[in-house]
């Protein structure tokens, strides 16, 4: 019985945060304008030094946007951007990158 009621609760918590943050992909676009700079217009950076947002998880650009505005997380350039940015704002541009395809490559 214990085994089951366990089984249940990895179930509903693996489903769980996908159904909380779920922000709006066609608003996340038009917030990205900013971020292409940088990030290119669809997450992959051409950039080095700049990461590839393009498929990354929605919960952890959600987290890393969300450390940058509270200062958790060092960046002046991005604090800067993240501090202007609401909670649903950074909803909606995590969906947005993590709904597009990435070039990530693994260096030889």
């Amino acid at each position: 019985m214990k085994l089951k009621n366990i089984l249940q609760l990895l179930c509903v918590a693996a489903w769980l945060p996908a159904t909380v943050i779920a922000g709006d992909v066609a608003k996340g676009k038009e917030l990205s304008a900013t971020c292409a700079a940088c990030h290119g217009a669809d997450g992959n950076s051409t950039i080095p030094a700049n990461p590839k947002l393009a498929g990354q998880y929605e919960s952890y650009l959600v987290q890393a946007l969300s450390d940058y505005r509270s200062g958790a997380r060092k960046n002046a350039i991005m604090a800067g951007f993240a501090a202007a940015l609401s909670d649903k704002d950074i909803k909606d541009l995590a969906a947005y990158f993590a709904s597009q395809e990435s070039e990530l490559t693994i260096a030889k």
